[in-house]
């Protein structure tokens, strides 16, 4: 007789409760309490398009709970990015965070217990068709990839341009911004 796997324990864990807070600890309940039920979230998440939200993706949920909003799922995206590309990324940006300098190992900003993840980023998200490779490509710490999520940054004309209006006292960035409203509207 087969054993199930924890994967499917979890996923059908979850569609029973579709809509539903639950608890990491109701989550490991029902996986049988193996000790990777995060992977295998991680796995049901990316794999398979299940739209489990965290305390990351909405305020309402602590950090012990979570949610399948939906059983819609979206589509898998293959990233495609071979080990030697990710070794040259990191080697290039130093093994570090291009946002916040963080190292692989560093302490967790939101869980001192917890440490930082290293990832390999793409600049012009790959849901927007950002290509794989090197000039799109970028370390990430995991707190920073989470919360860019599929933004695109401003350029660094832009970024330069907001710093310079920010230095402003608020009545010419008020000027500015009835310019630029002015001239493309309330959009």
């Amino acid at each position: 007789m087969k054993r199930e796997s924890a994967r499917n324990k979890i996923r059908s864990f979850l569609e029973a409760n579709v809509g539903k807070k639950v608890t990491t600890h109701q989550i490991q309940e029902a996986a049988g309490y193996v000790s990777e039920y995060g992977r295998r979230l991680r796995e049901l998440r990316n794999d398979e398009g299940m739209q489990i939200k965290t305390h990351n993706d909405r305020p309402d949920l602590r950090p012990d709970e979570y949610i399948l909003e939906t059983l819609d799922r979206t589509p898998k995206i293959g990233r495609g990015i071979t080990l030697k590309l990710r070794n040259e990324i990191m080697e290039r940006n130093g093994y570090s965070c291009q946002l916040c300098g963080a190292t692989g190992g560093d302490p967790d900003p939101c869980d001192p217990k917890k440490k930082v993840r290293l990832q390999i980023d793409h600049i012009l998200p790959f849901t927007q068709n950002g290509p794989n490779d090197k000039d799109n490509l970028e370390v990430l710490c995991s707190v920073c990839n989470q919360s860019k999520s599929n933004i695109l940054r401003p350029s660094e004309s832009a970024l330069n341009l907001i710093a310079r209006i920010r230095r402003n006292p608020q009545s010419v960035q008020r000027e500015v911004f009835e310019m630029l409203k002015k001239k493309f509207g309330d959009k």
